[in-house]
């Protein structure tokens, strides 16, 4: 697709080596932990002033191009990784959700997310898996807000059985990255995400900085202040424990400086059952 994609520019002429990074270097730098945006926009938000190259509709055209077609790359990637046990996963999911799952004091129509994950937690423990329900916490600082996000960890191993990893679930996936006055085409990007994240952390990780800098990039369009919790480094926070272990499991845990690991956050877990790991082929 890349290779497709830049053919395609090269024949209209588009100097794409003075517009941006290439579609390669950039899908490298997202699963590398390398910011893909300007790193000389202020930190807590992003403004623009009307006279950036946002105003070249040739340079915004290919920006958005290039962002999908990175994004898609990420995507192929990781359905074509694990897709039996993300079948069955999702399968337990829709199950879940069909049934009585709630049990606030208060619930809610169609039920609170927070009841649905727990729902979801004992349906895959009591399938076999190794389910847990995880909550990443991280304090106030200067540049964010304090705040706390639950989300579901599945251990799966590899066909050997040597190795072990999170499989992390997100039941609001694509709900993450909405937002209401974001320009047309970011809409178009988030509308492509899948509805629930079943996957291995670094998978997320890197659709994480794809969608984050589209955000950034549409709300210089929109001459909009972006707000710190848009930001790459806090949306990883969410799933910090997931990440920070996916990081240092990897054999290439030394070259990724992730700005993850030097955030003050923590993550805790609460294991509803001690069933073996799922194994992923």
């Amino acid at each position: 697709m890349l290779s497709v994609f830049l053919a395609e520019h090269k024949e209209m002429g588009v100097p794409l080596e003075q517009k941006a990074l290439s579609l390669e270097e950039k899908l490298v730098s997202v699963f590398f932990g390398e910011d893909v945006g300007d790193s000389s926009e202020p930190e807590e938000y992003l403004e623009s002033d009307g006279n950036g190259d946002s105003s070249d509709p040739l340079e915004r055209n290919l920006y958005w191009e290039s962002q999908e077609a990175l994004l898609q790359e990420i995507l192929e990637h990781y359905n074509s990784t694990s897709s039996n046990v993300r079948q069955e996963i999702f399968r337990i999911i829709e199950i879940a959700g069909k049934e009585d799952f709630c049990k606030c004091s208060k619930p809610s129509f169609d039920g609170c997310i927070h009841c649905f994950r727990r729902g979801v937690v004992n349906l895959l423990c009591d399938k076999g898996f190794r389910a847990t329900l995880c909550t990443s916490k991280w304090t106030h600082t200067k540049k964010y807000p304090g705040g706390s996000h639950e989300y579901i960890e599945v251990i799966v191993s590899t066909p050997s059985r040597k190795k072990q990893m999170p499989f992390l679930i997100e039941l609001e996936f694509r709900d993450q990255f909405k937002i209401a006055k974001a320009c047309d085409k970011y809409h178009k990007l988030v509308s492509q995400l899948p509805e629930y994240y079943i996957g291995k952390p670094d998978y997320l990780n890197a659709i994480v900085r794809v969608v984050c800098d589209a955000a950034k990039r549409s709300m210089k369009e929109k001459k909009m202040h972006m707000g710190p919790w848009r930001k790459t480094s806090f949306m990883q926070m969410k799933w910090s424990g997931s990440i920070e272990r996916s990081i240092l499991d990897e054999s290439l845990h030394h070259q990724v400086p992730s700005l993850l690991l030097r955030q003050a956050s923590e993550s805790s877990c609460l294991r509803f059952a001690a069933a073996p790991a799922v194994v992923v082929t």
